[in-house]
C-alpha cells in the first residue's frame, strides 16, 4: 500500500499519517521533516537562504525517492501537490487522500502553532483566516485531483479505513 496524504496547513496531515501508518503497519514519512533532515535546517531557513524554487526542486526529487518503497505512508507538505508535477505522480504511485476540514477549523488549529509556521507567524486571526482562503483557493484545482478527499472537521480513524480501500 502506498498512500500520500494531502491537505492544507492544519489539515491533520501529520497527525493522521503518524496513527494510520500505525494500524497499518507501514512506514512513516512526514515530507517537510524529511527534507529539514536531508538540508539540516528548518524550512523557513531554506526558504530565506536556498529559495522556493530550490524547496520545491528537493520536495520532489525526496518525494520521487521515498515513492521507490513497496509500501509507505507519506504525509505531504501543503504545497507539495502544486509543483513539479507531483500530483500527477502520486496518482500514478499511489492513493491520495486530501484531508479537507472547514477553514474555521484549519484556522482555529493554525492559530496556535503560528510561531512554528514562518508564512503565518506575523498574522492576526483576521489575516490568518483571509490567508488560508486564499492559499486554500489557488491548491484547490490539485487537491481535488485526490483519488479520496475526507472533507470534515469530525473524523476519526474509521473515517479512513471505511473510505479507503487499504488491501
Amino acid at each position: 500500500m502506498k498512500i500520500f496524504l494531502l491537505g492544507f496547513m492544519g489539515a491533520g496531515k501529520s497527525y493522521w499519517g503518524k496513527q494510520l501508518a500505525d494500524v497499518w503497519d507501514l512506514p512513516f514519512y512526514d515530507l517537510d521533516d524529511v527534507i529539514v533532515e536531508a538540508e539540516e535546517m528548518a524550512i523557513s531557513d531554506i526558504f530565506a537562504t536556498k529559495g522556493e524554487d530550490y524547496f520545491r526542486e528537493k520536495e520532489s526529487m525526496l518525494l520521487r525517492e521515498l515513492s521507490k518503497q513497496d509500501k509507505f505512508l507519506i504525509s505531504c507538505g501543503g504545497g507539495t501537490p502544486c509543483f513539479e508535477d507531483n500530483m500527477d505522480f502520486m496518482n500514478e504511485r499511489g492513493i491520495t487522500i486530501w484531508i479537507n476540514p472547514s477553514v474555521p477549523t484549519m484556522v482555529e488549529r493554525l492559530s496556535r502553532k503560528k510561531a512554528k509556521r514562518p508564512l503565518i507567524q506575523d498574522l492576526d486571526d483576521e489575516e490568518l483566516a483571509v490567508f488560508v482562503e486564499r492559499k486554500l483557493a489557488e491548491r484547490l484545482p490539485f487537491y481535488q485531483q485526490s483519488k479520496h478527499i475526507i472533507a470534515s472537521d469530525d473524523i476519526s480513524l474509521e473515517t479512513f479505513t471505511k473510505n479507503i480501500d487499504h488491501a
